[in-house]
């Protein structure tokens, strides 16, 4: 759990990073033209390239334990998709990742449109790039904690706590505002500011920390007692990432149709089932599977 953490950490020290070196790089938007953008494209086009060259020339070794090779007539009668556990957390992979995209992305949309969150698009994007910081330090700190607590535990608490903030902010009116600490950028550079949100933004923004580790917590409990079936679970969850593009697609059509703040029960139901894989769908129930 702390490795798959520490991975984590630096996925969201990119993602936070990186649009702010950018924006340093290309400068005033208001400013930069197309021709700017290029120097960026370039050094991003050759880190690509210097990768696929090391990783098409250098011998890198299977990390996977070597198993003992059955015959060639026979065929193993089990696969990772017998474990109850792991059908269920690949399940919950594919919602969690629709959940972490889903928070974001609607709430993008919703801050910057002039009949609900009524903020300018850029400051809109600094509001949702706060939520992708608190993702950041949350890993940081499940990195700290994770061989203390077990999976079963953060899960189980991230999702309960994520389920509060959800509802808060669907149910919490519009035209109530707050101040909140947001990264901004003008010409001194980046630093945190306070700017005037509704209070439904405030505790989507809040969903990031709990969002954060969730990845190690499902991913664990989910590989749980597989055993030789590992490699194979692996290759499913990273399939499953399509819940980024598949859930978040359902949740702006019911934006559409009903509303921001009600396409958050989407969100609201992926917690749910979070929550229920963390405090029972998570539980071995297939233990007379042989392993080894």
């Amino acid at each position: 759990n702390q490795l798959i953490q520490v991975g984590a950490t630096f996925n969201s020290l990119a993602g936070t990073t990186v649009p702010m070196l950018v924006g340093a790089l290309v400068g005033n938007a208001a400013k930069a033209r197309i021709t700017d953008v290029f120097p960026v494209m370039y050094i991003a086009m050759g880190v690509f390239a210097f990768i696929f060259i090391v990783l098409a020339l250098v011998q890198i070794p299977e990390p996977h334990a070597t198993v003992k090779k059955a015959s060639s007539t026979q065929k193993d009668k089990y696969s990772a998709w017998s474990f109850r556990h792991f059908v269920l957390g690949a399940i919950g992979i594919f919602v969690y990742v629709g959940v972490e995209v889903g928070i974001p992305g609607t709430m993008n949309l919703f801050l910057a449109d002039p009949d609900a969150g009524g903020l300018a698009a850029t400051t809109a994007g600094f509001v949702v790039g706060t939520y992708w910081f608190l993702m950041l330090v949350g890993r940081f700190v499940g990195t700290g904690i994770a061989s203390k607590v077990s999976s079963r535990s953060m899960l189980a608490v991230v999702s309960g706590v994520g389920l509060i903030l959800v509802v808060a902010a669907i149910l919490s009116p519009v035209a109530v505002k707050v101040s909140i600490p947001v990264l901004q950028s003008d010409y001194s550079g980046i630093s945190f500011g306070l700017t005037l949100v509704p209070i439904s933004a405030m505790f989507l923004v809040l969903a990031g920390l709990c969002t954060s580790i969730m990845w190690g917590g499902i991913f664990n409990l989910a590989v749980e007692g597989l055993g030789k079936y590992i490699a194979m679970a692996s290759g499913i969850f990273m399939m499953l990432v399509c819940g980024g593009g598949i859930l978040p697609f359902v949740q702006n059509a019911i934006a559409d149709a009903a509303g921001y703040l009600t396409s958050y029960w989407v969100v609201f139901v992926g917690l749910a089932y979070l929550l229920y894989y963390a405090l029972i769908g998570s539980k071995n129930v297939n233990k007379d599977i042989p392993v080894d």
